[in-house]
């Protein structure tokens, strides 16, 4: 699989898979990383890479002292699912 690539001039981050783009989109608001979207084509589908998105702009935040506020469903259920990072939540 594909690096994780942090695309900050257009607020996402990327994986390259096969040919095909996955990516969480996010906003900054002050110091909250607020996650908008979460967008894996169906081709590349049910692999872990939006898990792996969204784990990877957690981790950003986490490093940047920032929280994170999970805008979309997808991030949303994948706090739930990592209590780790419960304390990042905005």
């Amino acid at each position: 699989m594909s690096n994780i690539e942090h695309q900050a001039d257009q607020t996402r981050f990327v994986l390259e898979e096969d040919g095909y783009e996955a990516q969480v989109i996010y906003e900054m608001r002050g110091d909250v990383l607020h996650l908008t979207h979460t967008l894996v084509p169906g081709a590349i589908g049910g692999r872990g890479i939006a898990a792996k998105l969204v784990q990877a702009a957690m981790d950003y935040a986490k490093s940047n002292d920032m929280k994170v506020s999970p805008d979309c469903s997808y991030a949303e259920a994948w706090i739930r699912k990592n209590p780790s990072y419960q304390d990042l939540v905005a």
